[in-house]
């Protein structure tokens, strides 16, 4: 029987769940179970869970069968669980590390008793790490074992049971059980409180108490589920009146009680607008019916607030309410001024154009920071075109990249008045990267934020890890993010990295990448095409070598001596070399490129095309990896540098280890590879599957359509996904160049 049982309910947490079960799995001290509940997750919470079960026989895993809301999640957990002693752990939080061996030697060494309080830090996105502010409360006074008439001031801690340790059987001898509702810690941690008869104190951090900035906390939703509260200290006075040798902690709690109704009132957006006079009574009705002899109200604002509940002086207390919030909205007005002051840059005109109506039949479309018409947003513009043609679609463009616009397509240069009308006015904007900070996210428009790769190197707020990377002002990010309402996925994968890393109020969409689309329909005559643009001859086999974008090198250096590797293969092998977008196309490249065995496809657009022609794929860390995937062709992983990239970016995965083909690390290893045809065989598919399998598990030539379908057309029910092993691609070069047979 284990030591400690940690119970960990799961609801969309997805892109937390991993790092809070790792934080537990990681500890030195090894005598628990976790119990973890999937409370009926419409996220891949359930499937995490799984997994972390398969890899480790201390994680055990119920699925329930509808959501049954923390509480009852907590209680089957609790049913269960093994352990002497019960922990509780929400999903998106994490322990610290050693937390669990310093608790265990503190129960030892206080001879179990029947709770053990620990501290907690609240986290926040941006870094900062904040003690909670009564962390005085746990301090020692000597005294091992207390009781709560000891230090009634732990009363004053916040009433949450994820910084304490519970004796099973003192939880039994309670009859804990958590409630339904909102506010379903309140109950269970004033009554175990004041029942227990032995209670300790580490005076440690041993939670990290995540402050998510959009979502998931319901403090910060406004909804009538905060008249829960009434339930709940119903329950806590209920538990008094059966337990009349208690009767001492009527008041604190009274106390408790009144100033947790008058947070929820006072708090902006908890409760609706039109509920609050509903709210204000209830809660002066339970004032009243409960208010002990001989209460003394406090001095000053508090008191005041309390003889206005006291009275059901509903109307004065909004009134002082509205002035409060008048003053603070003149201050609000007045930085919003200094604010658009600041902004002459963007013109008279773009204001005057946000004062007209949306054009709801209009969207906007750029990508790559308006350098080409591409990648997700050229796919879905494609799909729109057939689906929706009523809506007009503008593409904005650098002045530099107009000439390759491709026929038929309308376009606005950046930063002209045409452009500036057409973002102020769009009732749809779709991008790859943010628009510009000075573009404003109105009321009723609709942004799309496609992405441009799944992701190996750390994004987002992930890379604050790795300063060395970048310069970000991360705080400027999230409010572009902010603008997003939806977020296309690849896959899983990705879906749980966006929503830790961009933590804003969008909906993922799981669709796939549209730019991948063609990659499963293209046919045999596609393929073709494809190779006789980039004048690849019938018998050449053409490696495509994509390298990514790498922060600490200011141009594009290949890490291979392209000529001499050309030379090596012979004159049946032509390499297409692609530099990153970053890069643009170097001399460097221009010099190789007359060797007449290497093309330089830098600028080659659409880039799904070159994988299209190419036989196989080398690359380093580029997402070009996940997308040529979807082809099942051969991938080569060429990672010279693999311990200073993954040092200095920071990698979400070991890419040597989990690659989805051979590897090499050194030229003379890369060219017996693909001299020797070891870069294809028995072992690199059973890599290349388990690869596709995780990153292209939405890719089934649907993508574009399910976007459109969801987001232009507001359809709800979406478009099935064909099982993977029913799922085909485009054919090889050798499949699309092979004679066809006639009968």
């Amino acid at each position: 029987m284990p030591r400690l049982s940690l119970i960990v309910p799961a609801y969309k947490v997805q892109g937390y769940l991993s790092e809070c079960l790792d934080s537990v799995l990681g500890q030195d001290y090894t005598d628990f179970e976790i119990i973890a509940v999937d409370d009926c997750s419409p996220d891949g919470s359930g499937a995490i869970l799984d997994e972390y079960a398969r890899r480790d026989a201390r994680v055990h895993v119920i699925h329930l069968t509808r959501n049954v809301g923390l509480g009852h999640a907590r209680n089957a957990g609790m049913e269960k669980a093994q352990g002497d002693y019960i922990l509780f752990l929400d999903s998106d939080d994490t322990m610290t590390e050693g937390a669990l061996g310093a608790i265990a030697d503190r129960l030892d060494a206080t001879g179990d008793p029947e709770i053990l309080i620990y501290d907690y830090a609240r986290s926040y996105w941006d870094g900062r790490i904040e003690r909670n502010y009564r962390a005085d409360l746990l301090r020692s006074d000597g005294q091992d074992v207390i009781r709560l008439a000891d230090r009634p001031q732990l009363l004053d801690l916040l009433q949450i049971v994820w910084n304490k340790a519970y004796r099973r059987d003192f939880v039994d001898r309670v009859g804990l059980a958590f409630p339904t509702g909102y506010y379903e810690d309140a109950p269970w941690t004033y009554c175990s409180l004041i029942s227990a008869e032995s209670i300790t104190l580490l005076d440690r951090v041993g939670v990290l108490y995540r402050q998510r900035r959009e979502g998931g906390n319901i403090l910060k939703t406004t909804s009538r589920k905060h008249f829960d509260v009434f339930d709940q200290y119903q329950r806590v006075f209920e538990f008094l009146d059966a337990h009349p040798e208690l009767d001492q902690w009527r008041e604190p709690l009274f106390r408790k009680m009144v100033g947790h109704y008058l947070t929820v009132l006072e708090k902006p957006g908890r409760l609706p607008s039109a509920d609050r006079a509903e709210f204000f009574h209830r809660a002066s009705a339970d004032y009243r019916a409960r208010v002990p002899k001989g209460f003394t109200r406090p001095a000053g604002g508090k008191g005041k607030k309390l003889a206005l509940l006291e009275r059901d002086a509903y109307a004065a207390w909004a009134g002082a309410m509205t002035a409060v919030k008048f003053r603070q909205t003149v201050k609000k007005r007045a930085r919003t001024a200094v604010s658009f002051s600041k902004r002459g840059a963007m013109g008279a005109f773009y204001q005057s154009q946000l004062r007209l109506p949306l054009d709801e039949n209009l969207a906007v479309f750029s990508s790559y920071w308006s350098r080409s018409v591409s990648c997700n947003p050229a796919a879905i513009d494609a799909r729109l075109a057939l689906l929706a043609p009523h809506i007009r679609r503008v593409w904005v463009l650098r002045p530099d990249a107009v000439g390759e616009v491709p026929a038929g397509v309308d376009h606005v240069i950046l930063g002209s008045r045409e452009c500036w009308a057409a973002l102020a006015r769009a009732k749809y904007l779709v991008n790859n990267v943010n628009f510009a900070d000075v573009v404003v996210k109105r009321e009723g428009q609709v942004h799309v934020q496609t992405h441009h790769g799944t992701p190996l190197k750390t994004m987002g707020l992930d890379q604050r890890k790795y300063p060395a990377s970048t310069d970000m002002d991360f705080d400027k990010l999230l409010e572009r993010c902010d603008r997003w309402d939806y977020s296309v996925s690849a896959n899983r994968f990705s879906t749980t990295v966006w929503e830790r890393v961009y933590p804003c109020s969008y909906t993922t969409l799981e669709t796939g990448y549209p730019r991948n689309d063609v990659l499963v329909n293209a046919t045999a005559a596609d393929v073709r095409r494809a190779r006789a643009t980039l004048g690849l001859a019938d018998g050449t086999r053409a490696f495509l070598y994509m390298p990514t974008h790498r922060e600490y090198q200011p141009d594009f250096r290949p890490h291979l001596d392209l000529a001499r590797m050309a030379e090596e293969l012979g004159p049946d092998v032509t390499l297409l070399v692609r530099g990153h977008y970053f890069y643009g196309s170097s001399p460097r490249l221009a010099d190789l490129r007359r060797s007449g065995r290497i093309v330089d496809v830098s600028a080659h657009h659409p880039v799904e095309d070159l994988y299209l022609a190419a036989d196989a794929l080398i690359t380093d860390y580029s997402s070009a990896m996940f997308d040529y995937a979807v082809l099942d062709r051969p991938i080569i992983i060429h990672a010279p540098d693999w311990d200073v990239y993954s040092a200095v970016r920071g990698t979400y995965f070991d890419l040597l280890q989990e690659s989805p083909g051979a590897v090499s690390t050194s030229q003379a290893e890369l060219v017996r590879l693909l001299d020797s045809g070891d870069y294809d065989t028995a072992d690199t598919t059973e890599r290349r599957a388990a690869f596709r399998s995780r990153f292209c598990e939405f890719d089934d030539g649907h993508a574009a359509e399910r976007v459109v379908r969801s987001v232009f057309l507001g359809e709800d029910t979406p478009v099935p996904f064909v099982p993977f092993p029913e799922r085909t691609h485009a054919p090889t070069p050798a499949q699309a160049l092979a004679p066809v047979e006639r009968a």
